[in-house]
């Protein structure tokens, strides 16, 4: 009976102890399926930051990271299927999800009111859920899609000496049809409507290995610019079909999830001339690659191949990890340096405030624009910069570009006005909700 006691003292402390010093993130991926091309850097990405986390710097102020990985196959039900399994794991519950899908984003987001977890989607999702008086536990952070695919109507009008120069033109978006694909189209159609010229709506059926038909309408339409909103296969098929039926890559324009070395490295020196959008992830290598190169594959630690290191998808999930654990970094100023719950760590996301030093002191100098987030902006930042492919590698132009916020606030606004009415969510009151 006395050592039973003894057991029974000693089994809450043991696991309480090595709890102290954990909190979880759970780490949604794909590396199996049509999109695994992809997948695989983003997830290795990811996965890299947090070991370096952990490897440089003992954790997160102490507390130690520990993840686990679940696959997707960049399948909505599988994909909430992952965060059900996940979000009650570790000492405080997941800290947050990046489901690196907008379709699993759009499954996951009424969860987050109940569960009380964010979903942190860098450059992806809703782009309604800027508006954080509505989606308090969405961090569309970095830019939507409406930001990306402003700029890069921008670009194209500057290309032609000036907005106004668009009037009759023939513009053709080659999408994913998918809740990714079609989250652009308003913004589209709205400039349109702005500048008079004409819009292509091409989707693509999953996962976009025939595009036949597609790109028998471009030749047929003869568009005068492209827009290439894919993912994965569908985008290096798109490259290759514009080649085959002589559609020249400089006329094609893609959003920064069409604009990666496995959307155009199939179609080799063909593909030179494609330009793409970015906003946290040009190609490149600075101070955390070198780190990561040291401290992990130094040590035969990597999650994937070196070489990797420092392209467009694996800079990315870099971003998008390094927000995550910033945003807990920050959320520990308020609670305290432990183990936190999803809506603590919520506050911290809520209140990112990423400038230039941090960047720098970060080791991500070149490779994100500042970005600061509040209870009504969970977006964070609208600049963006352009990227053209040189044959062999993806060139950044130095211009930094201003999504035009005067046509996208009134969007979000309507946007997450019709949300909130059609789910019956309150309006935050900023003032008052601080916590």
């Amino acid at each position: 009976m006395a050592a039973a006691g003894l057991l029974a003292a000693l089994a809450p402390q043991a696991p309480a102890f090595a709890q102290a010093k954990e909190q979880f993130i759970p780490v949604l991926s794909y590396r199996t399926g049509a999109y695994a091309p992809n997948g695989i850097p983003s997830a290795n990405g990811f996965v890299d930051y947090l070991k370096l986390i952990n490897a440089r710097d003992g954790g997160i102020n102490g507390v130690k990271i520990v993840f686990e990985e679940c696959e997707t196959g960049y399948a909505t039900d599988r994909g909430v299927e992952c965060y059900e399994r996940l979000k009650g794991k570790g000492p405080t519950g997941a800290a947050a999800f990046n489901p690196l899908s907008t379709g699993i984003t759009f499954a996951l987001t009424d969860k987050t009111f109940t569960d009380k977890i964010p979903l942190v989607t860098g450059g992806y999702g809703l782009s309604a859920s800027a508006e954080g008086r509505v989606f308090k536990y969405n961090f569309i952070l970095g830019g939507s899609y409406w930001v990306a695919a402003d700029i890069v109507m921008q670009a194209i009008g500057a290309r032609e000496g000036g907005m106004d120069k668009l009037k009759g033109k023939k513009i053709a978006y080659v999408y994913h049809d998918s809740p990714y694909g079609k989250e652009a189209i308003p913004l589209l159609v709205e400039r349109s409507k702005m500048h008079g010229f004409e819009l292509l709506q091409l989707p693509v059926t999953h996962p976009g290995v025939e595009q036949k038909a597609t790109w028998l309408q471009i030749r047929q339409q003869r568009p005068d610019y492209v827009l290439l909103w894919g993912w994965g296969v569908m985008n290096s098929t798109a490259v290759k079909e514009a080649v085959a039926t002589g559609y020249p890559r400089d006329k094609m324009y893609g959003g920064w999830y069409a604009g990666a070395e496995p959307d155009v490295r199939p179609a080799g020196d063909a593909g030179k001339g494609f330009h793409a959008v970015t906003a946290l992830s040009p190609a490149g290598r600075g101070k955390v690659h070198d780190d990561i190169l040291k401290l992990l594959h130094g040590k035969n630690q990597g999650t994937g191949p070196k070489e990797e290191v420092g392209e467009v998808l694996y800079n990315r999930a870099l971003g998008h990890a390094m927000m995550t654990v910033e945003g807990i970094r920050r959320a520990q100023e308020k609670y305290g340096k432990k183990p936190l719950t999803g809506e603590q760590v919520r506050w911290g996301l809520e209140n990112l405030a990423i400038d230039d030093k941090k960047i720098k002191a970060l080791g991500f100098e070149g490779f994100m624009l500042p970005l600061s987030t509040s209870c009504a902006d969970h977006m964070g930042v609208s600049t963006a910069m352009m990227m053209q492919w040189d044959g062999t590698k993806w060139i950044a132009d130095k211009k930094i570009w201003q999504a035009d916020m005067a046509i996208i606030k009134p969007m979000v606004d309507q946007a997450a006005k019709k949300y909130a009415a059609e789910k019956k969510i309150q309006y935050r009151d900023c003032a008052k909700d601080a916590g």
